[in-house]
């Protein structure tokens, strides 16, 4: 299954777990797919003005949170498009006076539109969400009571150096930085797939021989792999 236009980011298919996570639908598509196309869109740029704007004006938003605080930065903002829309009706009540034009309220097309949140949407939503945290607080469950030592061990790896992300950065930079990334890092991606894809095999297959060594080396490693052996 692919979206109007291209396709998920790293990968020519949906991750598997979010397939089975997902089970509900929206116009016969699974409620992960229909939401994720329209961010897709965004990330890869199809629509350079669409996503530029979005970008532009998200990015702005987060570096003024790393000076002010979300109060005032919600209330500059709501502010500057209120003025905006102010100016823009007296011009266009002006306009249509001198003009001597009918052409109604300038924003009665917005006004029109059904804004409101439907509630099977929401509960869908709610739904998926729900599911995607039980899979987590499973995931975490048994990282921490080591079900896997060697995946705990990786775990352990992950958290000391997030102490050391932590000490570098304060979480607004982070939050830019992943934000920055999540509309660049797709795109070099799509263009660089053939030489990405390449070297992340060789990667992963480093890693596999990394593993299987550890889990070899360690004494339930072995058991386990002996245990396999037998089956």
């Amino acid at each position: 299954m692919e979206c109007p236009v291209g396709k998920p980011a790293f990968g020519d298919e949906f991750p598997t777990k979010s397939e089975e996570v997902s089970s509900t639908t929206v116009n016969g598509e699974p409620l992960s797919f229909s939401l994720l196309c329209p961010v897709e869109a965004l990330v890869y740029w199809r629509d350079p003005k669409k996503s530029g704007v979005v970008f532009g004006t998200i990015l702005v938003a987060l570096l003024s949170l790393t000076y002010y605080s979300f109060i005032s930065v919600v209330a500059y903002f709501s502010l500057i498009i209120l003025v905006g829309t102010i100016s823009f009706k007296i011009y266009k009540s002006i306009l249509q006076a001198v003009q001597k034009t009918s052409d109604g309220h300038p924003f009665k097309e917005i006004l029109e539109m059904e804004l409101t949140l439907p509630q099977e949407k929401v509960r869908e939503v709610t739904d998926v969400g729900v599911a995607h945290l039980n899979a987590a607080i499973l995931e975490l469950r048994r990282l921490f009571l080591v079900e896997d030592l060697v995946d705990s061990i990786k775990f352990a790896v992950l958290l000391w150096l997030l102490t050391r992300v932590g000490a570098w950065f304060n979480g607004m930079t982070l939050i830019i930085i992943a934000f920055i990334a999540l509309f660049s890092v797709p795109k070099i991606y799509e263009n660089n797939k053939a030489q990405v894809d390449a070297n992340l095999a060789i990667v992963q297959s480093k890693l596999q021989e990394i593993t299987t060594k550890v889990k070899a080396a360690l004494p339930i490693g072995k058991k386990e792999a002996e245990k396999d052996k037998e089956q």
